[in-house]
């Protein structure tokens, strides 16, 4: 029996000159949004795509909305969030295809969950050969924080519920925190990290991330950014982002262990002429004052958040 039409969600789907992934993956998304227990309507958030894109899906899909954004990455989800009225709101990467039976457990998993800002899917590479995530563990190494799936020990996990420190490719998301908590944050543009800041903040928040392995994903992984980037690019903004997610969120022992580490790297990076992480760090700090911007806005050390990181820290170790 479907729920009635106050109980909606929808599905948005990032793109940028994405036409073949769409191609590719669009109808998966179709199929489950037309299997989910509660109307759910499918929109593509088209960040300015300069391939045929737009036309392809009029052409092709003409029952699914075209929302055009400027490019702002995930950033793009903001804007039109703030526009909807669903109170729980899938985000997927044009990369991204569903399990027929994806939907709803996530939505159920948002909704029945007074502290979850987020619901992740076990993700599988596209053969399904691979686990990918969203199983999210954190740690800090040699001065850098690093977010991994597959972490020793992940295939106990695999089919648990449990906490995520966050999730990616594919989200379900209250949209209500997540418009109050800022959304995705453009400071990472055009992207890398920015799914593991959301998470922090929403722990800092006092909300939280949920794996749900009933719900099944299938991701290809840099469907969009290796074409546009290559390998090494995307390396370096993972870096890059790296850096500023420390400068904007830690405090205490863990920023001043990163601070000491930084400079370590730094002077070896430059006497041994390791330009990629020269250009990460330079990239930085381009973004340093829009990174402390948003450290002051969050009252990063104010009384209790030292405590609360370092939870953070051990929820989700590895």
């Amino acid at each position: 029996m479907r729920s009635t039409d106050d109980d909606r969600s929808c599905i948005l789907v990032l793109n940028f000159d994405g036409r073949g992934l769409l191609a590719e993956c669009l109808p998966s998304v179709l199929d489950a949004a037309a299997r989910a227990p509660m109307p759910c309507e499918v929109t593509v958030v088209d960040n300015s795509s300069t391939d045929d894109s737009v036309p392809f899906l009029r052409d092709r899909f003409p029952g699914v909305a075209v929302v055009s954004e400027p490019n702002a990455g995930l950033a793009s989800f903001n804007r039109v969030l703030a526009g909807r009225d669903e109170d729980v709101v899938l985000l997927l990467n044009n990369d991204v295809k569903l399990d027929p039976g994806a939907v709803g457990p996530l939505v159920a998993a948002v909704r029945n969950d007074p502290d979850a800002l987020f619901a992740a899917p076990r993700c599988w590479t596209f053969d399904g050969s691979t686990y990918e995530g969203m199983r999210t563990r954190v740690r800090m190494r040699f001065g850098l924080v690093q977010g991994l799936c597959r972490v020793p020990g992940f295939e106990r996990e695999v089919d648990r519920p449990g906490l995520t420190a966050s999730a990616g490719p594919v989200l379900a998301v209250d949209r209500r925190k997540f418009l109050e908590l800022g959304g995705y944050d453009p400071l990472y543009f055009p992207g890398r990290i920015e799914d593991l800041d959301l998470g922090f903040r929403a722990w800092m928040a006092g909300w939280r991330g949920v794996y749900v392995p009933e719900s099944v994903a299938y991701h290809r992984g840099f469907g969009s950014f290796e074409p546009a980037f290559g390998k090494e690019g995307c390396d370096r903004l993972a870096l890059r982002n790296t850096l500023l997610f420390s400068w904007k969120n830690l405090s205490g022992p863990r920023l001043l262990g990163h601070l000491g580490w930084l400079a370590v790297r730094a002077l070896v990076a430059a006497g041994t002429g390791k330009v990629a992480f020269l250009r990460a760090l330079g990239g930085a700090l381009a973004r340093l004052d829009g990174a402390l911007a948003s450290r002051r806005a969050a009252s990063v050390g104010r009384r209790g958040r030292l405590a609360r990181q370092e939870a953070f820290f051990r929820e989700f170790r590895w």
